[in-house]
């Protein structure tokens, strides 16, 4: 009975793993909270349907991003390790995400529309980990001294 038991567990184990869910990178953090399997699986489910279209399906960002379009405006930047969002405290990267640029940035016009009426703080911190679960380590090791860093941040 608890072979039984121990195997629909592995099962279960097994199965969830290969919808999508991953091992968090040791020690990896958000916010100052440990990231879970289940919630990088559920950030990436809320870049896909939000933030995709815009950043790229591979978080490679818009062609040219470092270039102004002919509105004036940024297009929107990669969030893989070649952009500059691992240059940014999760406090700001929350922020940014649920105010918009403009909300943290007075002024400042951006394509970037604010989340805080479309997504929950967790699912904004889950699409947080799901990026940060893809920088290599040299990238997370960065972001995490400028999180430390940063006052009032993690």
């Amino acid at each position: 009975m608890a072979t039984a038991g121990l195997a629909a567990i592995a099962m279960a184990v097994a199965v969830a793993w290969g919808a999508g869910m991953q091992a968090p990178p040791d020690g990896l953090t958000v916010l100052g909270r440990p990231v879970t399997g289940e919630q990088i699986a559920r950030g990436r489910e809320v870049y896909a349907q939000n933030c995709a279209s815009c950043h790229g399906a591979n978080l490679e960002g818009q062609p040219d991003w470092m270039r102004r379009l002919d509105n004036g405006r940024m297009p929107a930047p990669p969030h893989d390790e070649s952009g500059h969002t691992w240059h940014h405290s999760d406090q700001d990267l929350f922020a940014i995400t649920k105010l918009g640029v403009g909300g943290v940035v007075p002024g400042y016009e951006s394509d970037m529309p604010a989340f805080a009426e479309i997504l929950s703080d967790d699912e904004i911190a889950a699409v947080l980990a799901f990026v940060k679960s893809t920088w290599p380590e040299r990238q997370r090791g960065f972001q995490a001294q400028v999180t430390a860093n940063d006052e009032g941040g993690s």
